[in-house]
């Protein structure tokens, strides 16, 4: 077992040298497209303006990424997606407007704090249905205890070993 355990550690040794070797650096023409200051692109007339910019792209999900706000994503379609932004705030939308029109443009996806729907509700119902099912279940599936003294449990084992004979 000793053996095994040594050569199991060479291995991982091994695997993680390989990997520090192989691991390489992009290049910065590979690296992040977005500039961290991608509002500066835009230009606002009001500093609460820019603000409420940074909140709506924070707010608002990448139709393709899935898992990264627009401000955060490099996908063409949160480039297209921080322009309308900008555009439908020109045109004196508030952030409600905003929200509202991507998500009738993008469905209820686009935005992290989804409504509440029938379909909706199942999700936050189902893992706590769940976890009340299992503790009833293993509340009543314990078995209580017997509060037997050791000589009734002799005499119940006398009394099954005659009725052997």
């Amino acid at each position: 077992m000793n053996t095994l355990l040594v050569k199991s550690l060479f291995l991982l040794a091994w695997f993680y040298f390989i990997g520090l070797v192989n691991a390489q650096e992009m290049p910065p023409s590979e690296q992040r497209a977005v500039p961290k200051d991608y509002a500066e692109n835009y230009a606002f007339t009001d500093p609460e303006e820019r603000k409420v910019f940074l909140k709506l792209t924070k707010e608002l999900r990448c139709p393709k990424c899935q898992n990264q706000n627009i401000a955060d994503s490099d996908a063409m379609i949160a480039h297209d997606m921080r322009r309308k932004v900008y555009e439908l705030m020109q045109e004196g939308n508030n952030e409600k407007q905003v929200i509202d029109f991507m998500k009738v443009r993008y469905g209820d996806f686009v935005h992290y704090q989804p409504p509440v729907t029938g379909a909706t509700i199942w999700l936050w119902l189902v893992p706590i249905l769940f976890v009340l099912g299992m503790m009833t279940l293993f509340i009543f599936r314990r078995k209580p205890p017997q509060d037997i003294s050791m000589d009734e449990k002799l005499a119940k084992a006398d009394e099954i070993l005659n009725k052997i004979d």
